[in-house]
């Protein structure tokens, strides 16, 4: 597949209008929940069945939340441009692949897939898991998680998404506060290899300074509009 021209890095941002939770904010999911304890390795060592019994939470409220205009311009924008647009998200929610997107990376894992600890193979998974739950690949009972990147892990794809950054045009970063490496560096990386680099944000601070322009405002407002501006050609 030809590398991608446009490279768009998502963060919690696009999804809050849908009325997924975001991290960071005052009554976000870290307001009610210690990271360490259900978003860290060593927390699910500690006490698996509270870390299980906060992701199979998050996974049923996925089912009631729908992708909003700013997913579907991003689809529509792939659709418009095949092979030339990548999406890396930080996001493990689908709505990206509900609005249609197809050429996406979840760096941060995803909430409708299991990992077995036993045998290291993820698979599809959007009911609870729990301890008597199979993996599908090995059968082996009580040894799957959440097939998401915890704190301390490694993101998943970073070759991949290092190789884009470094042949892409344009790169831009909706929704997200720059606040947390590896994907803080992507605005650098993208810059060295010369593209132009955005950012979208409902309110650009901290990391603005980086990239080429900002654009503030609510997601399903300022990337339709992105979306368009691209393809008319004055992008």
């Amino acid at each position: 597949m030809p590398k991608p021209k446009i490279v768009i890095l998502t963060g919690a941002g696009i999804s809050a209008e849908s009325g997924v939770a975001t991290f960071r904010d005052p009554n976000g999911v870290w307001a009610n929940f210690d990271l360490e304890e259900v978003a860290t390795p060593q927390g699910f060592a500690c006490n698996p069945a509270k870390v299980q019994d906060f992701y199979n939470m998050r996974r049923r409220q996925m089912g009631s939340v729908e992708p909003n205009a700013a997913h579907q311009a991003l689809a529509r924008l792939e659709q418009a441009l095949p092979d030339e647009v990548l999406v890396v998200t930080q996001n493990i929610d689908d709505l990206h692949e509900r609005a249609g997107s197809r050429r996406l990376i979840h760096m941060h894992g995803e909430l409708g897939r299991a990992l077995c600890l036993a045998c290291g193979a993820g698979s599809p998974w959007m009911d609870d898991i729990a301890a008597q739950s199979k993996c599908p690949a090995c059968e082996a009972m009580g040894r799957l998680r959440p097939d998401v990147v915890w704190f301390g892990e490694m993101p998943y794809r970073m070759e991949e998404v290092g190789d884009a950054l470094t042949g892409c045009d344009l790169f831009a970063a909706i929704g997200t506060s720059g606040s947390v490496y590896p994907a803080a560096g992507f605005v650098e990386e993208a810059r060295a290899a010369g593209a132009l680099t955005i950012e979208l944000n409902l309110k650009c601070a901290g990391w603005a300074s980086r990239f080429d322009e900002q654009i503030e405002g609510p997601a399903t407002q300022v990337v339709p509009a992105f979306v368009e501006r691209i393809l008319s050609g004055k992008g």
